[in-house]
């Protein structure tokens, strides 16, 4: 595991660039690891999936299925793709402050 600063603060990230500790997550730390993902500015619809996804990590200590993210944002899937280029695994819950997710390569 790597230390880096994120956000004006050392963050412990694993060799693909999760944060380790989502409790020391915040915004500033998001917007450093947007530019990771080609991200440059988080937009009122990139924040929106950001919270729902660390909400319901928090709630249920697992990131939600994709369908579920969906049609709970209602954000369509070329939508999500079209925030985080990455992924929704690999983009947007990194930039959430989740681990990495089962099953992301």
């Amino acid at each position: 595991m790597a230390m880096v600063t994120l956000g004006g603060k050392e963050v412990e990230i694993d060799e693909d660039g999760f944060i380790q500790d989502p409790n020391v997550w915040d915004e500033e730390v998001a917007k450093d690891l947007a530019k990771t993902e080609a991200v440059e500015v988080l937009a009122e619809d990139h924040w929106k999936l950001v919270h729902y996804l660390r909400d319901y990590y928090m709630k249920f200590g697992i990131a939600p299925m994709i369908r579920k993210l969906c049609k709970e944002t209602g954000f369509s899937l070329k939508y999500v793709y079209e925030m985080f280029p990455s992924g929704p695994a690999k983009g947007a819950c990194k930039v959430a402050g989740l681990p990495k997710p089962t099953g992301c390569v």
